[in-house]
C-alpha cells in the first residue's frame, strides 16, 4: 500500500555530500556531511529523512519515520472521511409532459437536491420536435422554478445536439 505519492529518502538512500540537519525536536543542527548526520540519527535511535530535497543544501530531519508514516496515513484517512462525493442524478422530461408526471419528476429532483446531489434535467427532441427546440425552454423554466426552494440553476438550459440540458445544484445550508 502506497501511503504518499512521493517517497521521501531515508538513511542510506541520502547520497548528498552536505545536508542541513534538524533534530527531532525541531532544533537546527547546521550543515554537515550526510554520513555525520546519519551517525547522529543512529545515536538517538531515529531515522534521517530528507524532507526538502530541492533546497540548497537539502534539508534532512532526524525523526521516527515509521511513526511519521503512520500519522500521515491517519491524516489522509481522516480527510477522506470528511469528503462527500457529489453525484449527478439525471431526470428526463418530454415536451408534452402531463402535470402529474411533471410533479413526480420535480419531487424526485427535490429529493436528490436535499441529499446534496446535483441534478441534470434533460429533454430529448424526437423527430419533428427538432424543428422547434425553443418549445423546450418553457418546461425547463417551469422545472427550475418548481425546484427553486431547494436548488439553484448551475447551468441554464442549453441545446446540445438533440437534447436540451440544464444542471441544478443543491442550495448550501446556511
Amino acid at each position: 500500500m502506497n501511503i504518499s505519492t512521493k517517497e521521501l529518502q531515508i538513511n542510506e538512500e541520502i547520497r548528498d555530500k552536505e545536508v542541513r540537519v534538524i533534530s527531532n525536536d525541531g532544533e537546527q543542527l547546521g550543515v554537515m556531511s550526510a554520513s555525520e548526520a546519519l551517525k547522529l540519527a543512529e545515536q538517538s535511535n531515529f531515522d534521517l529523512v530528507k524532507i526538502a530535497p530541492q533546497a540548497k543544501p537539502p534539508v534532512c530531519k532526524i525523526m521516527d519515520y515509521g511513526k511519521y508514516r503512520f500519522d500521515q496515513a491517519k491524516r489522509e484517512k481522516e480527510s477522506k472521511k470528511n469528503q462527500k462525493v457529489v453525484e449527478i442524478k439525471e431526470i428526463r422530461l418530454s415536451l408534452n409532459i402531463d402535470t402529474h408526471d411533471f410533479e413526480t419528476k420535480v419531487n424526485h429532483a427535490i429529493k436528490f437536491l436535499k441529499a446534496g446531489n446535483k441534478v441534470k434535467v434533460s429533454i430529448r427532441f424526437r423527430g419533428r420536435e427538432m424543428a422547434h427546440p425553443e418549445h423546450g425552454l418553457a418546461p425547463m423554466q417551469k422545472f427550475a422554478e418548481a425546484c427553486a426552494e431547494y436548488g439553484t440553476v448551475e447551468k441554464p438550459a442549453k441545446l446540445e445536439g438533440r437534447s436540451m440540458l440544464m444542471f441544478l445544484a443543491a442550495k448550501t445550508a446556511k
